[in-house]
């Protein structure tokens, strides 16, 4: 009991021993705990996909058509991203979309992130460059009017030009090192329920037409800038999609970099979006 006794009174007693060993404790007890929590419960965050395309595409229509489960309602422009936490359900019976991305559809479920950014010319590199960065980023789906593709074909062929060579910028880049995962796309057709709208295999061909003649002209503009002949190789290269040095461009040249680009009609007015939530479910 002596012992016991003594030990108590030197604890109790003040001194510069007890401060500095009760000062310890109280620091790295905190500490402690959160490291035993993070370890025993470790969070990881939510995988995402990224709706892409110009304005008046349809995205943020889509959004709130998957969010809600219902007929799709006009919405205005966005400006800013947002983003809404879906549900894919592993149940193969499921019919459409409405029923495999219920909470409680049969199956296992996964959660994930269906991210919206603006389309605007001047807001767009602003929010959805940084977003393909993004280390979650499992997919993108490209949104195009195919109602109206005649009238903003440059535009739109332009954005998804930036977009693809900035994925294929990502992968080459982690050649050197730990090669990124892989960031395939989805060339949503939107309103072919419309009757001025093109068919997706035509607006296959149109984009693929449109963005060889900007690889082309980029590529002719960087010559005429007065660059010095041993930097434009680099350059060129650096600045131009798909197999380098081709005369035509085709989506197939982008698996060269481990990117898969399908091209997919549907309407978000009608709520014909099912192969594209096929799609989406297959990446997360």
């Amino acid at each position: 009991m002596e012992a016991p006794k003594r030990l108590l009174e030197y604890i109790l007693t003040p001194s510069t021993e007890v401060f500095i060993v009760g000062a310890i404790i109280v620091l790295l007890l905190p500490i402690l705990v959160h490291l035993y929590i993070s370890r025993s419960t470790p969070y990881t965050s939510l995988p995402s996909i990224l709706l892409l395309g110009p304005a008046g595409g349809g995205k943020t229509s889509l959004l709130t058509l998957l969010e809600r489960g219902d007929q799709a309602t006009p919405t205005h422009t966005s400006q800013i991203p947002q983003s809404i936490e879906l549900t894919v359900s592993d149940d193969h019976g499921a019919s459409t979309f409405r029923e495999a991305a219920r909470d409680d559809a049969p199956g296992s479920h996964r959660k994930f992130l269906l991210v919206d950014t603006p389309g605007h010319g001047k807001l767009r590199n602003q929010h959805a460059m940084t977003q393909i960065a993004s280390s979650t980023l499992k997919g993108i789906v490209y949104v195009l009017d195919a109602a109206t593709l005649d009238e903003y074909l440059a535009d739109a062929a332009t954005y998804l030009y930036d977009v693809l060579l900035t994925l294929q910028k990502r992968t080459g880049a982690g050649k050197t090192s730990k090669t990124p995962n892989a960031i395939h796309v989805l060339v949503a057709v939107n309103k072919l329920d419309l009757f001025t709208a093109l068919p997706a295999t035509l607006v296959k061909s149109n984009l693929e037409a449109e963005l060889g003649r900007i690889r082309q002209s980029r590529s002719k503009g960087l010559l005429d800038s007065g660059v010095g002949v041993d930097e434009i190789g680099s350059e060129e290269q650096d600045g131009w999609l798909g197999e380098y040095g081709s005369e035509k461009f085709s989506f197939r040249q982008m698996l060269e970099f481990d990117i898969e680009l399908d091209v997919v009609g549907g309407s978000v007015l009608e709520g014909n979006v099912d192969k594209w939530w096929d799609w989406i479910s297959a990446r997360i």
